[in-house]
C-alpha cells in the first residue's frame, strides 16, 4: 500500500501508509490537517477528586488503592474490583469486557489513578470500564487538560494524543495573514492551536467545548476567511467570462407573453424581473438567485427571462431536480408559449429513445427554443445549437457533482464568439426555500439575489392545526364536510424514508380507507411509482375538479398549482422536515377560499419534532421558517449537502458567528485586492483542492 499523493505528512511524524489511510477517513491528510483536528471535549486529569466529591455522570480522576478483585459470573461474566481512597470511601470498578492480563493491575494494595464517569451501582458508587494507571505515592498529575478527539475505528485516543503532541513539536503554522486584518487580542494561529490541544488547567473547559474561548475566534475567522476568498474568487472569475447579450425586442415574444397573461405581475415580481432583465442585457454572465416563498410567482418571472432569451435568438434550458416538478414547469411553459409559436420541448429519463432522439436533433438544429427537463439535460448526447440562458429550479437539491457537470455543460453549449475568451450562458436559479441572511453571506455569497416577497392578490392566509393521530376519524369527518361544500383536499401520506415500497403500500391503504369512508367523494391517488402519463392524468383530473380528494406521497411537494384546493392533511407530520412541511402547506392557499393545513402527529414526539411542529403552528412566513430550520438542522442538512462532498464549516457557526463572518468577508476583499499571494496561501491551507465545490 502506498500513501495517496493527497497525504502530505512530514517525515518527522513517521506516519506509516496504513496510518495515513486511517487518518484520511477522518479528513486528516496533511500536517496542517493534523494540527487542525481539534478536540471535541476535554477531561480534567490535572487534579485528584475525592470519591465523596465525585459527581455522577461527570468525568473525574480519583486515586484509590485496590482492596480486592473478583471475576463474577452472574448475571454475566464480569470483573469487579473493589477500591477505596485515602479517606476510606469505596469505589467499585466494573469490567464486562476484560482480558486475564488485566488482572495484574488489580493486585491487592496497588495504588491506581482511575479515570471515568461514576454512577450509582448495586454496591454504591461505581465506574464502568474506567481507564486505570498504576502509580506511586505523590506521582505528579497532568499539567494540561486531556483532549478527547473525534475518531474512527482503529485510531485510539492514545494514538491521537501522541500524534498531535509530536506534530506540535515538529510542525509549524507560520503566519500568512497581515496583522492589520486580525484582532490584536487573538495571538498567532499556532498559539490558538496549541491552547486548544493542550489547554492549561485554569482555562474554563466549557469555554473550550462551547467554542467561546478567544482561541476559537482565531480559528473560526481563518476558516470563514478561506470560504469568503473562495467565493470572492468565483465571482471575479465569472466576471472575466463573456455571455451573449440578451436584449428584449419590441413587439417580440416577451411583449406577447405579457399581453396574453390572465393576470398582472405583482410589484415584487416586476422588481425582480427588472433586475434579471438588466443582468441579461450585459455580456457578464448573470448568476442570480430568484427566491420567494411558495406561491409567490417565481415561474412567471423565469418565463419572462425565457421569452427575452428567445427574442434574442438564443435557446433556453430549464432544469428541475425531480420529474414531477420538471413536468409541472414544462406544462406551464408549454401552455404559455405554444400560442406564441415558441417550441417548448420535454426531456427526462422516462421519454422514449425515439422521442429523445427527435428532441436531440431538433435541439441541435436550433428548432427547440426552450428545453425543459431533469438532469437528463446534462447528458453527453444533449447538444444545444446556441444556449443563452439556463434556468435551474431548486438548485440546492441537485448533488454537487451534478451541479459541476451542469456548469461545464452550459459553457459547452454557448456558441463561440471567436474572441478567445471563455463563454458562459446566463444562469437564473430559483428557490422556494428562502435563504437566511447568514447563508446569503456565506454559501450563496457569489450569487446576486432577487427576492419576491409579496404574494399575488386574492391569496388567503393558511390556518395550521396540530391534531393527534388518535383523532384521525374526526379529521376524516371534517374532510367529508369540506368536500360537501365543494372544497378540494390533499391528503399526504407519511414519509417512510427506509422503504419506498412500504411508503407506496401506506398510500394505497390510505386511498382504500378514504374511498370507503368518503362514499360521496371522488378520491384519486398519485405516487412516485406511477408512469408519467398516469401521474399527469390524475393531476389534471384534480386540477379540473374531477376529483375531490387527492391521496399523495410527497411527489406533490413542489410545483403543483390547484387554486380550488383549500385543505391539506399531512399524516405523521413529525416525520417530515420543516422545509418539506412548509412546501406541502404551500400547495393550498392559492385561491380565494380560506385554507387549512392539518398536521396529524403521533406521540411521543422527539424534541426536534416538537420544535418543527411549533414553528409550523406559529408562522407561515417562509423566511422565518427557513431561519428556524437552519437553527435546527445546521448548514449542511439545510443545504442538502451533508453527504455530497461540499466542504462544510467545521468550526464556525453561521447562527452565532455572524460578526466574524462579516469581518472575514471584508478581509477577503482586501486580500484579493492587495495581497493575492497571502489569499492563495490561506486558501491552500484551509481548503486545498476543495474550494471549487463551494461555488456550485
Amino acid at each position: 500500500m502506498s500513501i495517496s499523493p493527497s497525504h502530505t505528512f512530514s517525515q518527522a511524524l513517521k506516519i506509516t501508509p496504513l496510518m495515513a489511510e486511517k487518518l484520511a477517513r477522518t479528513g486528516v491528510r496533511s500536517d496542517t490537517d493534523l494540527l487542525l483536528h481539534i478536540p471535541l471535549r476535554y477531561e480534567d486529569e490535572t487534579r485528584i477528586t475525592p470519591v465523596v466529591d465525585v459527581r455522577l455522570g461527570e468525568f473525574a480522576q480519583v486515586q484509590v488503592t485496590v482492596i480486592e478483585h473478583e471475576v463474577k459470573f452472574r448475571p454475566r461474566r464480569q470483573l469487579v474490583v473493589t477500591t477505596q481512597d485515602a479517606a476510606g470511601e469505596v469505589l467499585v470498578l466494573r469490567y464486562v469486557n476484560f482480558y486475564p492480563s488485566m488482572l495484574a493491575n488489580f493486585r491487592s494494595g496497588q495504588l491506581l489513578r482511575v479515570k471515568g464517569e461514576a454512577r450509582h451501582g448495586f454496591f454504591g458508587t461505581e465506574m464502568i470500564h474506567p481507564r486505570v494507571e498504576k502509580v506511586v505515592e505523590n506521582a505528579p498529575v497532568a499539567s494540561t487538560l486531556t483532549p478527547v478527539y473525534p475518531t474512527v475505528e482503529g485510531l485510539s485516543q492514545s494514538t491521537w494524543r501522541k500524534l498531535i503532541a509530536r506534530a506540535l513539536e515538529v510542525v509549524a503554522l507560520p503566519e500568512i495573514l497581515p496583522a492589520h486584518i486580525l484582532n490584536p487580542d487573538w495571538g498567532t494561529l499556532m498559539d490558538a492551536v496549541r491552547l486548544l490541544h493542550a489547554p492549561p488547567p485554569e482555562v474554563n473547559p466549557s469555554a473550550l467545548t462551547e467554542r467561546d474561548h478567544i482561541a476559537w475566534a482565531r480559528l473560526k475567522f481563518e476558516e470563514l476567511l478561506a470560504q469568503q476568498i473562495s467565493i470572492h474568487q468565483a465571482r471575479m472569475a465569472r466576471r472575466l467570462e463573456v455571455a451573449p447579450r440578451l436584449l428584449g425586442v419590441e413587439d417580440g415574444v416577451r411583449t406577447s407573453f405579457l399581453a396574453h397573461l390572465p393576470f398582472h405581475l405583482t410589484g415584487a415580481q416586476q422588481s425582480a424581473w427588472q433586475l434579471i432583465a438588466q443582468d441579461m442585457g450585459t455580456t457578464t454572465p448573470m448568476h442570480r438567485l430568484l427566491q420567494g416563498d411558495v406561491g409567490s410567482g417565481k415561474t412567471v418571472v423565469a418565463a419572462l427571462a425565457c421569452a427575452q432569451c428567445v427574442d434574442a435568438g438564443k435557446q433556453c434550458a430549464v432544469m428541475a431536480p425531480t420529474e414531477i416538478l420538471a413536468e409541472q414547469l414544462y406544462y406551464k411553459l408549454h401552455e404559455w408559449f405554444t400560442p406564441l409559436h415558441v417550441n417548448v420541448a420535454w426531456l427526462a429519463s422516462s421519454v422514449s429513445k425515439k422521442n429523445k432522439q427527435s428532441v436531440y436533433d431538433a435541439l441541435e438544429k436550433g428548432e427547440v427554443h426552450i428545453l425543459v427537463g431533469t438532469h437528463a439535460l446534462i447528458q453527453e448526447s444533449v447538444r444545444f445549437y446556441d444556449l443563452g440562458l439556463a434556468v435551474i429550479d431548486e438548485q440546492h437539491r441537485f448533488g454537487v457533482k451534478q451541479r459541476l457537470a451542469l456548469r461545464t455543460k452550459m459553457k459547452e453549449a454557448v456558441r463561440s464568439l471567436n474572441d478567445g475568451q471563455e463563454h458562459a450562458p446566463h444562469q437564473l436559479m430559483m428557490s422556494a426555500t428562502p435563504i437566511p441572511r447568514t447563508l446569503a453571506l456565506s454559501y450563496f455569497a457569489d450569487l446576486d439575489v432577487a427576492v419576491i416577497d409579496e404574494l399575488p392578490p386574492n391569496r388567503t392566509p393558511i390556518v395550521t392545526k396540530l391534531i393527534d393521530v388518535r383523532r384521525r376519524a374526526e379529521v376524516v369527518a371534517k374532510v367529508a364536510q369540506d368536500v360537501a361544500q365543494g372544497k378540494q383536499v390533499y391528503w399526504v401520506c407519511p414519509l417512510i424514508e427506509e422503504s419506498e415500497t412500504l411508503e407506496l403500500k401506506t398510500a394505497i391503504e390510505t386511498f382504500d380507507h378514504l374511498t370507503a369512508a368518503l362514499l360521496d367523494a371522488r378520491v384519486g391517488l398519485v405516487h412516485g411509482r406511477l408512469k408519467p402519463a398516469e401521474k399527469r392524468a390524475v393531476m389534471e383530473a384534480f386540477k379540473a375538479c374531477e376529483l375531490d380528494v387527492l391521496v399523495a406521497t410527497t411527489v406533490i411537494e413542489v410545483g403543483v398549482d390547484v387554486p380550488n384546493a383549500s385543505v391539506m392533511v399531512i399524516e405523521h407530520a413529525e416525520r417530515f422536515g420543516l422545509a418539506q412541511l412548509h412546501q406541502l402547506r404551500g400547495r393550498v392557499g392559492r385561491g380565494a377560499v380560506r385554507s387549512q393545513c392539518i398536521l396529524l402527529f403521533e406521540t411521543p414526539l422527539s424534541d426536534i419534532a416538537k420544535e418543527r411542529l411549533k414553528v409550523m403552528y406559529e408562522t407561515t412566513d417562509g423566511f422565518e421558517v427557513a431561519r428556524r430550520d437552519l437553527q435546527l438542522r445546521g448548514a449542511g442538512e439545510f443545504l442538502g449537502v451533508r453527504q455530497s462532498g461540499l466542504p462544510l464549516l467545521r468550526f464556525a457557526d453561521l447562527e452565532t458567528d455572524t460578526a466574524l463572518l462579516e469581518d472575514a468577508r471584508d478581509a477577503a476583499a482586501w486580500l484579493l485586492a492587495h495581497d493575492h499571494a497571502a489569499a492563495e496561501a490561506h486558501l491552500l491551507r484551509w481548503l486545498g483542492n476543495r474550494a471549487e465545490l463551494l461555488t456550485v
